[in-house]
């Protein structure tokens, strides 16, 4: 259920596998994603059992409506009767409140500055990545507070550069914009590695103390992905502050 935690000072990071939950074929078994077409009852259960095992409340969990942009939303509360914001990333400052983000194959980037107590959960496709989500989010952080030299990143379960393929045309315009995120599949095509682009922006950032699960979506049984099975669940990953 819980595939991997980590935790540091107050600040806590968690990323989920697909196991431990009750959607049926073909979102078994822990679909956390309410619009891929899983039976709702089932997603509200799964977001549930996720959160308590956690230690979370789940009316305490933010999620958002991700649209591979680059904007960010503050959040002071769960969002209530409040339409959910299409954006690609959250920040808080609020200690108690899990900002998530759901991925099958995009990278999922969370941040928190254990001092400032200020925490930021992005969802980093490769839309997103080029559009400069990571940055914005970081920037968003520092707003509140925090300092760049000071946050903890952990990045999720993703799709690898051996393993994402895509047109010589699309490879060029990413590295044009993002170089670290250029690549080649095990087989000799051209890929785009997100993760890489990721870490290399934080890094310009000032945000050294970086670490990846280093579980490639694709490869993994255990993890969801887009690119292999196309009708399938979300993975999330969750950030809070003590």
């Amino acid at each position: 259920m819980i595939g991997q935690r980590f935790d540091a000072n107050g600040a806590h990071f968690a990323f989920t596998d697909r196991w431990g939950g009750v959607s049926a074929v073909p979102y078994v078994e822990l679909n956390l994603g309410g619009a891929v077409g899983d039976d709702p009852e089932a997603v509200r259960t799964n977001r549930s059992r996720a959160a308590g095992a956690l230690g979370l409340d789940p009316a305490r969990v933010v999620w958002m409506n991700q649209v591979h942009g680059a904007d960010v939303a503050e959040v002071d509360g769960p969002w209530g009767s409040d339409a959910i914001p299409s954006v690609d990333a959250l920040t808080t400052s609020r200690p108690g409140l899990a900002l998530a983000v759901l991925t099958a194959d995009c990278v999922p980037v969370l941040l928190a500055d254990p001092v400032a107590r200020v925490a930021s959960a992005a969802h980093a496709g490769r839309p997103g990545m080029v559009a400069g989500v990571v940055p914005a989010a970081v920037g968003a952080m520092v707003k509140l507070g925090a300092d760049p030299a000071r946050i903890v990143a952990r990045t999720g379960p993703a799709v690898c550069g051996r393993c994402y393929e895509v047109p010589e045309a699309m490879r060029a315009e990413v590295a044009a914009v993002e170089p670290a995120a250029y690549a080649e599949t095990s087989w000799g095509t051209p890929a785009v590695d997100v993760a890489a682009g990721v870490r290399a922006q934080l890094e310009r950032l000032g945000v050294l103390d970086v670490e990846d699960a280093g579980v490639c979506t694709l490869e993994s049984r255990d993890h969801y992905s887009y690119r292999r099975d196309r009708t399938t669940g979300r993975l999330a990953g969750y950030v809070w502050l003590d």
